[in-house]
């Protein structure tokens, strides 16, 4: 049954139905619902919280209840996570599974607690030292944040990873009716294999360690971390696609921009003007594939972001050259209006249109002297 629930809380509420035994993190606007929630539920269900001193604490307090095979998450927003990043590319190269909210604020510095996309170079690409990425998964609506957290904890024991639930202030504070999945049994889960949970019955101890002082051993570790990522890149790429069966044009937005983009998309279909949209939904792995593919439909491309121009670098390594892209961005914790979407929407149709004219004009002149050279060369056989 639906009921109204504002983002970040469901967001908590969806990680506790998941199964998360361990939650450690610090208050930072707009998640620190998501944390004040915990603070309440979790004890209730005699599951362990602690609000650590700082970020650094709670990533690291995260990594060791990782360590144990336990379920565990972190939440935070843009300069927290900044905070994180050491202890993120530690967990990612232990091979510990955990889930990490991100509900973004603008910036750079303090900024603000508006929302905004500019986390994405920090989250997407890894962001700590090392070559790694998190599995990144973007929701645009408060049930897909739902749904996303409540299976991002079988992706992350599924890999042995880190997932990332990225999303702005938007989603964490609005309030929708959604409905929350079942609430999952915790008794009686046998640790992974891998845990650190005392040796048992094993006939070997387990050793999690990040370090390997040897260069030619921290290369093949590399390599194996690095065929890891690429299952990831073959099973789990994510999107949604609107409009695009018949589309000359594409509009590609993720999150909330995704969302505002989709009513300006609407209104533009409306207007006779054949556009469609593509929301990436996760960021890592990224929808390349999908996107070199509608390049060879599709006369131009328009990217919103909540940034200075992010994501559209992906999208422009995606489709090579193929076709133009162009970007529309508000910064510092604006949100993009529909109807100055729709308005890029305009330009970029009418760019294309002039293009088309411009290349029928020269296909028409390209005809008229060919014409001309066979007439000359018939005279001159004459």
């Amino acid at each position: 049954m639906k009921q109204l629930l504002k983002g970040n809380e469901a967001i908590a509420e969806a990680a506790v139905r998941a199964g998360c035994e361990a939650y450690f993190g610090y208050p930072i606007t707009p998640q620190t619902e998501l944390l004040e929630y915990m603070s309440k539920r979790m004890p209730d269900l005699k599951r362990a919280f602690l609000q650590a001193e700082s970020e650094v604490a709670a990533i690291n307090m995260v990594y060791g209840a990782a360590c144990t095979g336990t379920r565990v998450m972190t939440s935070s927003s843009s300069p927290g996570i900044s905070l994180m990043m050491e202890g993120i590319s530690y967990i990612f190269a232990s091979e510990v599974p955990m889930v990490l909210v991100d509900v973004m604020r603008g910036g750079p510095g303090l900024g603000n607690i508006a929302p905004s996309q500019a986390d994405y170079f920090q989250v997407v690409k890894g962001g700590g030292h090392g070559d790694y990425h998190p599995l990144v998964l973007a929701p645009a609506t408060v049930q897909e944040a739902i749904d996303l957290t409540y299976e991002s904890f079988d992706l992350a024991e599924k890999y042995r990873t880190i997932v990332v639930i990225l999303l702005d202030g938007c989603i964490g504070q609005m309030m929708e009716p959604a409905e929350l999945p079942p609430m999952r049994a915790l008794a009686n889960q046998p640790a992974p294999s891998w845990a650190l949970r005392g040796k048992g019955e094993r006939d070997r101890k387990n050793i999690i360690t990040s370090i390997y002082l040897v260069p030619e051993v921290e290369e093949e570790y590399n390599r194996k971390l690095q065929r890891k990522l690429a299952e990831i890149r073959l099973n789990e790429v994510r999107y949604h696609e609107y409009f695009t069966d018949d589309a000359e044009y594409l509009v590609v937005g993720f999150g909330t921009s995704g969302r505002v983009a989709l009513t300006a998309v609407k209104q533009a279909r409306a207007r006779g003007m054949k556009v469609g949209l593509l929301r990436p939904i996760s960021l890592y792995p990224f929808p390349t594939q999908r996107l070199e593919e509608l390049a060879h439909q599709v006369k131009s491309m328009l990217v919103v972001e909540m940034n200075a121009g992010q994501m559209i670098e992906d999208v422009r390594l995606s489709v090579n050259g193929r076709v133009p892209v162009r970007f529309y961005g508000r910064m510092g914790g604006m949100v993009p209006l529909p109807d100055e979407v729709l308005k890029e929407i305009r330009e970029m149709v009418s760019v294309g249109e002039e293009t088309k004219h411009i290349h029928l004009d020269l296909q028409n002149e390209l005809g008229e002297w060919n014409a001309m050279d066979d007439l000359e060369v018939e005279e001159e056989w004459r």
